[in-house]
């Protein structure tokens, strides 16, 4: 609380700068936006800092609205997107105490070798490379305390994400439960390991994917191991020099593992960043199944109904279904109705393009530009941010975070990718 009230602290002195800056530079469009371009950067950087000495619950939410350009400022999406790789390691003798408190042992008396540096860091836990009679394993370590402070992270973290999205507390607060249960989720590692070996076993007949073999024994509340994967990270395969060949097979089996998760087992990875994927052997490896999220049959038909070709150009229809959805709701004035039914018309026909294409070339830029382009449209629209009242299910969020982030993956992949709508949409 201390930390981030002096965040708080440091955010309110860079708004003095930025007024007085305003009042001494010249009226003018461009030096507005000069001003406060760089107020968003000085702030973006300030709260970063912050977060990710925190880690748990700051970093985790630093990290999800990363994930998707649309919700903030460039500047905190900058700033924001090292949440994914770069992250302070924690200190080996914590990690030691944590071992000692799920197992009653140091990690060299369950391993052969455990390496005291972290090979990968992340907001709830950092991965440590340990061996065993000759097998090599990556071992999850979640940091001490998380789950214990994330109730109250949130709630101490919350004024300045919604000071920074521009949102009223009370429009927001069913979705602020749903990610907090969701993170609350991924302290738990006994339920990750679960769901990894079942969306893994489910997931194993699709064509050029792969897991790493998972080991309960080794493994507690706060302690995930798995096989070691050699391989190459998913970003730094699709900026490198992989054939179009190369991108189309590994930008298909993610899509063909999303559509499998969301569409057949209403039961999907929730945390689309390229870090939690490699590219070995040919073939994409998906790395951490931490974020999941479960969705009803019925939540399931109310939100990819949207897909619907006879929504397309139909108002009435696509009311009804915004309706469905709690989109619209009782109090909106038929004004509002009118825009929101415009608005999710325009978002439809352009989210929608790659399932009424077929085969979608998710390599052109012009496609995830529009998508930026309306998103950032929209951020700033006064209209919007004036609505009241709270819209849409909270389980909206985690399949819309999935799907911008696919598209994101696929764009940077620049994958040519067959598409194809829900059996139940085709007749």
């Amino acid at each position: 609380m201390a930390a981030l009230g002096g965040t708080g602290a440091k955010v309110g002195i860079n708004y003095l700068k930025y007024y007085g800056r305003r009042a001494l530079a010249r009226r003018s469009d461009s030096s507005s936006e000069k001003h406060a371009r760089q107020l968003d950067e000085e702030n973006a950087s300030t709260i970063y800092d912050t977060f990710s000495k925190l880690k748990g619950g700051p970093l985790k939410l630093a990290q999800m609205l990363s994930i998707d350009r649309n919700l903030l400022p460039r500047a905190y999406s900058d700033q924001f997107v090292q949440a994914q790789y770069s992250v302070p390691p924690l200190s080996y003798p914590l990690v030691v105490k944590t071992f000692r408190r799920d197992f009653a042992k140091d990690p060299l008396d369950l391993f052969d070798s455990f390496g005291r540096e972290a090979a990968h860091g992340a907001s709830i836990g950092q991965v440590h490379k340990a061996t065993l009679k000759g097998k090599e394993y990556a071992v999850k370590v979640q940091y001490p305390g998380v789950a214990e402070s994330l109730k109250s992270d949130l709630r101490v973290v919350k004024p300045i994400a919604l000071r920074v999205l521009g949102l009223r507390e009370k429009d927001v607060d069913q979705y602020f439960r749903e990610v907090e249960s969701r993170l609350l989720e991924e302290t738990d590692y006994t339920l990750e390991l679960e769901r990894s070996i079942h969306l893994s076993s489910s997931s194993s007949h699709l064509k050029n994917i792969s897991f790493p073999k998972y080991h309960p024994e080794h493994s507690s509340r706060h302690i995930l191991s798995m096989e070691w994967i050699v391989g190459q990270q998913l970003d730094r395969f699709a900026d490198g020099d992989a054939s179009q060949s190369e991108r189309d097979l590994i930008g298909q089996a993610l899509w063909d593992f999303y559509s499998h998760q969301v569409h057949d087992l209403n039961l999907f990875h929730a945390d689309p960043h390229p870090g939690n994927f490699l590219v070995s052997e040919g073939k994409l490896c998906v790395l951490d199944f931490g974020c999941t999220k479960q969705i009803t049959h019925e939540f399931y038909r109310k939100q990819f109904r949207f897909l619907d070709p006879n929504l397309q150009g139909n108002p009435i229809l696509l009311e009804e279904a915004l309706r469905d959805l709690e989109v619209i709701i009782p109090s909106d004035t038929q004004k509002e109705i009118s825009q929101i039914t415009s608005l999710c018309s325009t978002w439809l026909d352009l989210l929608a393009l790659p399932f009424r294409a077929g085969n979608f070339d998710f390599g052109d830029p012009g496609f995830l530009k529009s998508i930026y382009d309306m998103g950032e449209e929209n951020r700033k629209a006064d209209h919007l941010r004036t609505m009241k009242g709270q819209r849409g299910s909270p389980d909206t969020i985690y399949v819309n975070r999935a799907f911008f982030g696919l598209y994101s993956l696929l764009g940077r992949l620049r994958s040519k990718v067959k598409v194809s709508l829900p059996e139940w949409l085709k007749s």
